[in-house]
C-alpha cells in the first residue's frame, strides 16, 4: 500500500531571464538622470532596480496543495469541490492553454513553467468549470490530490 503525501507547496518564481530583463529595465530609469549628475544617475538606478525586483517578488504566486484545500495565487478551494484532476506537459499543455482553453476557467499561468494542471470544479454554486495552473512538479500535485492519472503528453480534455 502506498501512502500519499500530505501536502505540496511551491512558488512559481520567474525564470532567470525575467530577473535579468527586470534588472535592465530598472537600471534604464537612470539614463535620464546621468546627464544631470552621476550621483542622481546611480541613485535612480538603485531605486529602479529595487522597485522592479520587489514587484517580481510580490507578484510571484504560491501554489499550496493539502488534503483539504488547493490554493493557487489568491484563490482557494476545498478538495471536496474538485473532480477530475489531470496534469499536462508539452503538446498537451499547449493544447490546454490554446485551443482547448475554456474562457470561464480560473487561470494562474506562468509562461516559463511548461507543465499545467487542470482541476475540474464540481461545486454547483461555482460557474468556473475548472482551474488551470502552472506547476513545476505535476506528479506531486496529482499525488497529494489523490489522482492516479499520468501526466499527459497529448490530449485535449480534462475529462477525457
Amino acid at each position: 500500500m502506498t501512502t500519499r503525501p500530505d501536502s505540496y507547496s511551491e512558488k512559481l518564481w520567474p525564470a532567470w531571464w525575467i530577473w535579468t530583463a527586470g534588472t535592465l529595465i530598472g537600471a534604464s530609469v537612470s539614463l535620464m538622470f546621468f546627464p544631470i549628475d552621476a550621483v542622481f544617475g546611480f541613485l535612480a538606478m538603485a531605486v529602479g532596480v529595487a522597485l522592479v525586483l520587489f514587484a517580481l517578488v510580490v507578484t510571484t504566486p504560491r501554489l499550496t496543495v493539502t488534503g483539504d484545500s488547493l490554493t493557487v495565487g489568491r484563490a482557494q478551494i476545498g478538495t471536496e469541490h474538485l473532480g477530475h484532476v489531470v496534469a499536462h506537459r508539452g503538446d498537451a499543455a499547449r493544447e490546454q492553454l490554446g485551443p482547448g482553453l475554456d474562457a470561464r476557467s480560473y487561470r494562474c499561468i506562468r509562461g516559463w513553467v511548461d507543465p499545467v494542471v487542470t482541476a475540474e470544479i464540481t461545486d454547483p454554486q461555482d460557474e468556473t468549470p475548472y482551474w488551470l495552473f502552472s506547476v513545476r512538479r505535476p506528479e506531486r500535485v496529482l499525488a497529494v490530490l489523490g489522482s492516479t492519472e499520468p501526466v499527459r503528453e497529448q490530449g485535449t480534455s480534462i475529462t477525457g
